[in-house]
């Protein structure tokens, strides 16, 4: 995982309209990337709607943000849809930014192991260095954390 003050790894990854973006186009701007495990979850509902929630203030500090998912551009579009999602979402299906980001972890759940993000964001200045990470984000909390930390 890269640490805080580590260049951030630049990245393309489509869209949920489809559409290719790369990390580093949008030097010289904050950018909230956040990890997470699955569109239209419980837990990544309620950290998207956090997100949503307190959009607002979250532009005035000019930041963009980008959420980080294995679904699909079409799982992403129809998330964002639902919810309202103000912020666009990046489909990471091969999951080859999020093991360069060292999020991609073996998880366990009712005994059954299996692979997927663990929930961490990262906070990056506009020189494209990493400011903060937060690690085992709780959804509830994370809007907090991030506008704390913009």
């Amino acid at each position: 995982m890269p640490k805080e003050n580590d260049v951030a790894p630049d990245f393309e990854l489509p869209t949920d309209t489809g559409e290719p973006l790369r990390l580093s186009d949008l030097r010289g701007r904050k950018v909230v990337l956040y990890f997470y495990p699955k569109d239209d979850t419980p837990g990544c509902t309620i950290q998207a709607c956090s997100l949503r929630d307190g959009w607002s203030e979250i532009q005035r500090t000019g930041a963009v943000v980008l959420g980080v998912s294995p679904d699909s551009p079409r799982s992403h579009a129809k998330f964002r849809e639902k919810y309202g999602l103000p912020f666009t979402l990046l489909a990471d299906e091969a999951h080859e930014v999020a093991e360069r980001y060292g999020v991609w972890v073996e998880k366990t759940m009712y005994g059954r192991k299996y692979w997927g993000n663990a929930r961490t964001t990262f906070i990056i200045d506009e020189e494209g260095r990493i400011a903060k990470i937060f690690e085992k984000v709780k959804p509830e909390e994370h809007t907090a954390q991030v506008l704390a930390a913009l």
